[in-house]
């Protein structure tokens, strides 16, 4: 996974040092970088970055990153998700499942995600009111929880 925290860090950089207005492009500036990977790959790194769009006012348009506020008010959001919906959490080696008020599983799961936790492999939202959290090699129940809290200083196990 260090390679792929590397070459978000690469991405960023591009991004903020070249006017990019393709994916294509993006990938030959990454290829001459050393990293190879495919268009599918680049679209979800995209899309973890929070990437847009925005028009230069006359030919086209070039990608951008989200500002420092923008980040934040977008992680604030996820975490109000989080909190209105978590009922508990409890864990069994690599695996959390929060427990959420009904209908509030989506929400949830979805929080956590784009929360970006290093701790975490991905979530599976239940029918209704669980979210199943696979953890990488190595991070326990404990570990997450710790992150949580670091995170979200308003979450309160139970």
């Amino acid at each position: 996974m260090k390679e792929r925290a590397e070459r978000l860090k690469a991405i960023k950089a591009i991004i903020k040092e070249h006017r990019v207005d393709s994916q294509e492009k993006l990938l030959q500036i990454l290829a001459e970088h050393g990293y190879t990977v495919t268009q599918a790959t680049l679209s979800r790194d995209l899309k973890y970055l929070k990437v847009g769009k925005l028009s230069d006012g006359h030919s086209g348009y070039y990608y951008s990153l989200p500002s420092e506020e923008e980040r934040r008010e977008t992680e604030r959001h996820f975490i109000q998700d989080f909190l209105r919906g978590y009922v508990s959490v409890d864990w069994n080696h690599n695996l959390v499942v929060v427990r959420t008020f009904s209908g509030h599983s989506d929400a949830v799961a979805l929080a956590i995600d784009n929360m970006g936790f290093e701790e975490v492999l991905g979530t599976i939202s239940g029918r209704d009111n669980v979210v199943f959290v696979a953890l990488k090699e190595g991070v326990t129940g404990e570990d997450f929880v710790k992150a949580l809290k670091q995170r979200i200083p308003e979450f309160e196990e139970d």
